[in-house]
């Protein structure tokens, strides 16, 4: 059968392209990359996600399956509220904590501390901020905001890469040698407190005061070497950071939308009321107006309402950016409320977990058991402490806040707490009705 020179030409045009494409595919990703050291979680722009190695779900402790072909398989579905892709470690998962300032936050980043896989970072931004702004937490001009975000997103792509180095530009005074002894909470990171960063780290019994006094941490392992810091990062397999400094999960995207980075985005929420309750009790003397209102009943004239204002716009607006389920985020997005977790722990690691690809190990586990049935009189003691109550502890603003500062809370939030599911009371014995859950049952699913 003849065929005619237009159906020739479009017969080798579109040959061009299918090798076009199959170049660019297999120079970008090599091929033994697609499926035997697979990606496993990422997700097609147009399909469901293929696992490529054999992984294990849900339960702690639980292993990879070896000396099985890792042949490619069809996602199954945990037991848990939403189905994520099966559990993959095969490729290196950065995890962003995004949060505010006693949400949750701490708490929420010592579930990756005890991963033994895991390279976990507490807040480095802060020196990003004590440099370029250092008498603003979350500063609202525009010019000194590109700034400090523009430094803060090239500060967290280095860091995914391992290169630590980068983060001695922003520490006072600058480190010699690349050694120093002022790198912000370095004792609420495990990999830091251990070999072969620390030369002499703490025994088997006391690595328990790697967090109940991290202080321990920095007296036995001396100042900090950055250069085996950086490769302590490059042995685990992954890595998370917990920041309360960039206000926007958009203020993300380049870092999302980076091939090399598999970046995936926790957005913790609590409610404001919560919030603005521990940040009275923590920060005394920057809430003390919001301490003579509430011993007081009456508002001071120069109370900075912002403190709380500032809070729900930024919740509201991200959220709500995340909600939207805009392409850029799809597979790389998860909103977690507190309460949810503080209610039910081991559950919703085990969602976290499944949607990052990580398993849930035995010293995970461990830790939310040890760390979930203490007393909340001993996390009101300690500034930073996680060891408490928190099924209690996740309601117990309701307590402390007086009726008239949650009315004022409740006006200037209530669209944000609409969107997370928390109810509003309307006379005092709602609010110290604690048999009563101002906490709405909701799922929020991740954009998959």
């Amino acid at each position: 059968m003849q065929c005619s020179w237009k159906s020739m030409v479009l017969l080798a045009l579109a040959s061009i392209a299918i090798q076009y494409t199959a170049i660019r595919t297999f120079s970008a990703k090599p091929f033994s990359s697609l499926c035997s050291r697979g990606p496993g979680r990422d997700l097609a722009p147009n399909g469901p996600a293929v696992n490529c190695g054999v992984g294990a779900l849900g339960g702690p402790g639980q292993e990879m399956l070896e000396g099985l072909d890792p042949g490619c398989e069809e996602p199954v579905t945990p037991s848990s509220s939403f189905s994520t892709p099966p559990y993959n470690a095969s490729r290196r998962v950065h995890v962003l904590i995004l949060a505010t300032t006693r949400s949750g936050s701490s708490f929420v980043g010592q579930l990756f501390n005890q991963h033994p896989e895991v390279f976990y970072l507490f807040e480095p931004l802060y020196h990003v901020q004590s440099a370029l702004l250092p008498r603003l937490a979350h500063s609202r001009n525009p010019a000194e905001r590109r700034v400090m975000l523009g430094a803060a997103r090239d500060l967290l792509r280095s860091l995914c890469h391992c290169h630590l180095n980068s983060l001695e530009s922003y520490i006072r005074p600058h480190p010699a040698n690349h050694s120093t002894d002022k790198l912000f909470r370095r004792g609420a990171s495990k990999a830091l407190c251990t070999p072969p960063v620390c030369e002499a780290p703490l025994g088997s019994t006391e690595q328990a005061l790697v967090l109940g006094d991290e202080g321990e941490c920095v007296k036995r392992c001396g100042p900090l070497n950055v250069s085996l810091a950086a490769e302590a990062c490059r042995e685990r397999r992954h890595l998370a950071i917990k920041t309360v400094r960039i206000p926007h999960v958009s203020d993300l995207k380049a870092l999302v939308e980076d091939p090399r980075l598999n970046l995936k985005v926790v957005q913790l929420v609590r409610d404001p009321r919560g919030i603005l309750a521990s940040r009275i009790e923590t920060f005394r003397d920057t809430y003390r107006l919001w301490r003579l209102w509430r011993a007081t009943g009456r508002r001071p004239y120069n109370l900075d309402l912002g403190q709380i204002n500032t809070v729900c716009e930024d919740f509201l607006s991200s959220v709500s950016a995340g909600l939207a389920r805009p392409a850029w985020l799809r597979g790389r997005y998860l909103l977690l409320r507190y309460e949810d977790l503080a209610k039910s722990p081991l559950q919703r690691t085990r969602e976290l977990f499944d949607f990052l690809g990580l398993s849930v190990e035995h010293g995970v586990v461990e830790w939310i058991l040890n760390n979930t049935r203490g007393s909340s009189d001993l996390s009101n003691r300690q500034k930073y402490g996680t060891v408490r109550d928190s099924a209690a502890n996740a309601e117990s603003w309701r307590q402390k806040l007086s009726f008239d500062i949650v009315l004022y809370t409740q006006t200037v939030c209530q669209p944000l707490l609409d969107l997370l599911g928390y109810k509003t009371i309307s006379h005092p014995g709602e609010l110290r009705n604690l048999s009563y859950s101002l906490v709405e049952d909701r799922t929020f699913v991740p954009f998959l």
